[in-house]
């Protein structure tokens, strides 16, 4: 008898449980909907395009990539174009005894004619300092660049490289305060394997003179 009323009561005790968790299944499947509008609504917030949330693998397209061979041959269409008709002038840059100095300092050319005012007033025939030459010439880029810091004249090149220099001549001296200013145009263009070879012939010219401080034929290489 204790046996009969021991599985019934279990039996009763199961049912009880069979029934507690078919309500909350039941509660689960009635929520179901929502949580799946809530799910979908929070994805849709989400700033990321769907095709990169779900499939990481492949990337959005940012931009439209240029075959190098085109791009080369795009910049050298536009180069021979300016060959003969543009020719660049930057700013007046003045320069001072104390870039003179600076540069007499970091090259170890401390030869008075540049460093000693005092000394050069009586025995240089300039009656002054004046700029190293190669001081002048280090110049070339930051002179260049006043053109248009802020516009790059080979916006498809990968890289834009300085690799030498053909010929220079210092022409006139640089005293301070004297302003000067780089006046340049391209006297030769070479196509290269993957790459153009351009000639810059740079002067820069003295504010108020008819002589020019330094003539330079600046060698630069265009990698695609």
């Amino acid at each position: 008898m204790r046996l009969v009323e021991s599985l019934k009561h279990g039996q009763e005790k199961i049912e009880s449980m069979n029934a507690g968790l078919r309500l909350k299944v039941e509660a689960t499947l009635r929520e179901l909907p929502n949580r799946l509008n809530r799910t979908l609504t929070d994805m849709r917030n989400i700033s990321l395009p769907w095709g990169q949330l779900l499939f990481w693998q492949t990337p959005p397209e940012t931009h439209e990539t240029i075959d190098p061979l085109i791009a080369q041959r795009q910049v050298m269409v536009r180069l021979q174009q300016q060959f003969t008709t543009t020719e660049d002038v930057g700013d007046w840059y003045t320069l001072n005894q104390k870039s003179i100095d600076r540069f007499a300092s970091v090259t170890g050319d401390m030869q008075w004619i540049h460093t000693d005012p005092q000394r050069a007033a009586t025995e240089s025939p300039f009656k002054s300092t004046v700029a190293h030459g190669f001081l002048t010439l280090s110049l070339i880029p930051m002179l260049t660049d006043s053109v248009d810091p802020k516009h790059n004249p080979y916006p498809e090149a990968k890289m834009v490289v300085n690799t030498g220099l053909e010929q220079v001549r210092f022409l006139s001296p640089v005293k301070p305060g004297m302003r000067i200013r780089a006046n340049s145009r391209i006297i030769d263009i070479r196509e290269m394997k993957r790459s153009i070879e351009l000639v810059r012939e740079v002067t820069i010219e003295i504010e108020n003179s008819k002589r020019v401080a330094c003539i330079a034929q600046l060698v630069m290489r265009l990698y695609f």
